[in-house]
């Protein structure tokens, strides 16, 4: 089958992709052998992903159709709106799904002793509770909309959920509301217990029992009130003011992004059709957008918040990160990678080691400059603080900070402006692209000599996220690969300049090119009897240009194995097209977020580590960096961990045409990945 023939017979759609991958979330929320509490919280992060979802892809797909294209090549051979279609039904489906399995668990919270009631349930002593805990911690931060024919609806929040309100007036006559669940208050209320039980009442609930004080200078006859959410457009529109700073710029970018056009609205389908048709005439609300109808409760993201209420064994067990064989935390960080390469592997390892080395360059004499790039940051953040440090030490610290990172970008934008405070060297990217590579490289002086040590990072230098993403971190002094590293900085100061690079691959000049010729060298191993070898481990895999040369690999008899925690637009096992191509994704306690790439086998096994996922704009509209491993033991630990990976039979789905999320399930004894890595670098330890 050549590229020119019709490509939905070669590609999965992207969107519906994605939607397979958070129907995997979805699944994780559904399994009885995930701890309770834990369900309620994959429930919570399906709910974000969809949201995030809606904002971004839904709207991208949204904008084709408004702007009267069909954009079926690049949807992968569907018309736009016949996607938009396919979208709100599998997301109808979806939710339905995971109502159900909201009550599921319920029902089991309920034989835990843990039971989350609603306005009609309460007994005296709570309902005194509730109203007490409504006037003290709500009532001021209400916001309250009382709607008539001759008010203009504001523009309503994105994602913020909303109780429309109808009451029925003495007069006969009806009086709509909305009243906004404020986000500065847990969405989440613990009643006192009683008998060793414990109660919770959302506070959406508590808001339907309080309804009378909120609307006591009315005279109605009945009062009800149900759920709704509008999701907007999540692209940032930037102006032309040449007046304004980037930063201005992105600042009133992310402010005009809580009125974009709406893109989704959900309501609870018990809601009256006369509020209903009321609301959405109101909001403007037209047939280009997702209208879905759910359940008594919007916004489940927030049971990622879900009280723990003490029950640690309605929880995962805490893992305590385990120290790198050779890398201590009580010296000097500098010493040990002066003399060889270290792999941190996160969360298994202690994120700790990279706040200690950009604390010793600031505090070290001998250190001069420090750069680093920074995608997205925690909310209390010591690797800021770190960087803060040293230039007041007197080091010159260059910092190139996204401040584009999708729904981060107001904490970058903080940071950003205490770290120019304070004397950083700031540098907002590139003109056109994203900075999303994460690399770090200092110069120490020793002797007459600058030398320069560093790390480079599949991951985000993030301590909060450090301890549930997977990702790997390379420390190293080797002169080769960090003068390149600094190439990449010098690229973002005088970026009409293209450098050349023997060892990184770099996007985006280099990535498609440079992942080609690798390919391309298994292809040839193919050909020449040796068996070519390729295994891939990404987030996602959307670019079409690097599926078709997978094709061409599999054709050539190369053996290929890929995980994708998220979207994958390859079709695996088609014959005469994928024949020798086999997909799995891994969804469990952490998020699987390394890149990996490996060429090859045994003594020629070629390594990479890597920011970049194979996707269109990681490709060619982003600053990323792939770094080779030249180190012996850390190539054959990332060599390791794939296979320990690949032979996961408990949370490993395998990817295929039905796309059905199958797990897959063998003989062999059970590997449960995340676990067994664990166990791997304890046995590291001891040996």
């Amino acid at each position: 089958m050549t590229k020119s023939e019709s490509p939905e017979n070669r590609y999965i759609n992207r969107e519906i992709s994605w939607l397979q991958f958070n129907a995997r979330v979805l699944q994780e929320a559904s399994d009885t052998g995930v701890p309770l509490i834990e369900r309620l919280r994959f429930l919570g992060i399906f709910s974000n992903n969809l949201d995030e979802f809606f904002k971004v892809r839904y709207a991208t797909v949204k904008r084709i159709v408004e702007a009267g294209k069909g954009g079926k090549n690049e949807l992968g051979g569907i018309k736009a709106k016949e996607l938009l279609e396919i979208i709100t039904q599998i997301v109808i489906n979806q939710q339905a799904e995971s109502i159900r399995v909201l009550n599921e668990i319920d029902s089991s919270l309920k034989q835990e002793g843990i039971y989350v009631i609603n306005e009609s349930k309460l007994n005296d002593d709570q309902k005194t509770f509730v109203r007490a805990y409504y006037f003290q911690n709500i009532s001021t931060a209400l916001v309250t909309i009382i709607l008539n024919d001759l008010v203009v609806l504001p523009n309503l929040k994105d994602s913020a959920a909303y109780l429309a309100v109808k009451m029925e007036m003495k007069d006969d006559t009806k009086q709509f509301a909305l009243v906004e669940i404020p986000k500065t208050v847990d969405r989440f209320v613990v009643l006192p217990s009683e008998e060793d039980k414990s109660y919770i009442i959302m506070v959406d609930d508590l808001l339907r029992y309080c309804l009378g004080d909120i609307f006591n200078i009315f005279d109605y006859k009945s009062i009800s009130a149900h759920m709704i959410k509008i999701t907007r457009d999540g692209e940032l529109d930037f102006d032309s003011d040449l007046s304004k700073s980037f930063v201005e710029k992105i600042s009133d970018s992310v402010k005009d992004r809580e009125v974009g056009e709406p893109v989704r609205f959900v309501y609870d389908k018990t809601i009256g059709k006369d509020t209903l048709e009321y609301l959405m005439e109101k909001m403007g609300i037209d047939n280009t957008d997702s209208i879905i109808p759910g359940g008594r409760y919007h916004n489940k993201r927030d049971y990622m918040g879900f009280p723990s209420l003490g029950r640690q064994d309605l929880m995962y067990d805490k893992i305590t990160p385990l120290r790198v064989k050779g890398l201590s935390l009580e010296t000097s960080i500098f010493d040990a990678i002066s003399k060889k390469d270290y792999m941190v592997h996160a969360p298994y390892h202690t994120f700790s080691y990279i706040v200690k080395f950009l604390r010793e360059a600031a505090l070290d004499p001998k250190v001069k400059t420090i750069k680093i790039t920074i995608y997205r940051l925690a909310q209390i953040s010591h690797v800021a603080s770190s960087l803060i440090n040293a230039a007041i030490n007197g080091k010159t610290v260059t910092v190139s900070i996204e401040l584009r990172a999708r729904f981060d970008e107001q904490a970058n934008i903080h940071y950003a402006q205490q770290m120019k405070k304070e004397g950083v060297n700031l540098i907002f990217g590139v003109p056109g692209l994203k900075v999303h590579c994460k690399m770090c490289v200092i110069e120490r002086e020793e002797g007459k000599k600058l030398k320069r040590y560093g790390f480079i990072s599949t991951g985000n230098f993030n301590e909060s996220t450090a301890k549930i993403y997977t990702d790997y971190t390379l420390f190293t002094s080797k002169s080769s690969i960090l003068k390149e590293v600094n190439k990449v900085f010098n690229f973002f100061e005088t970026n009409y300049r293209i450098y050349n690079y023997k060892h990184l691959i770099v996007s985006p000049h280099y990535t498609k090119s440079g992942f080609f010729k690798l390919i391309n060298q298994e292809i040839q191993e193919s050909k020449m009897g040796n068996g070519g070898y390729i295994r891939l481990k990404m987030n996602s895999l959307s670019s079409y240009d690097m599926v078709d040369k997978l094709y061409e690999a599999s054709n050539a008899g190369v053996k290929i194995e890929l995980i994708t925690r998220g979207i994958c637009c390859l079709i695996p096992g088609l014959k005469g097209l994928s024949e020798n191509i086999k997909v799995i994704s891994i969804v469990d306690k952490f998020l699987e977020h390394p890149r990996v790439y490996i060429f090859g086998k045994d003594e020629n096994t070629k390594v990479y580590i890597s920011s970049a996922d194979w996707m269109t704009r990681n490709i060619e509209n982003r600053v990323e960096v792939s770094c080779p491993i030249y180190d012996n033991d850390i190539k054959q630990e990332i060599v390791d961990n794939f296979d320990v990976c690949w032979s996961d039979n408990v949370k490993a789905r395998l990817i295929n045409t039905e796309i059905e999320n199958e797990y897959r399930i063998n003989k062999n004894p059970k590997v449960r990945s995340q676990i067994a890595l664990y166990d791997y670098y304890l046995e590291k330890l001891k040996n």
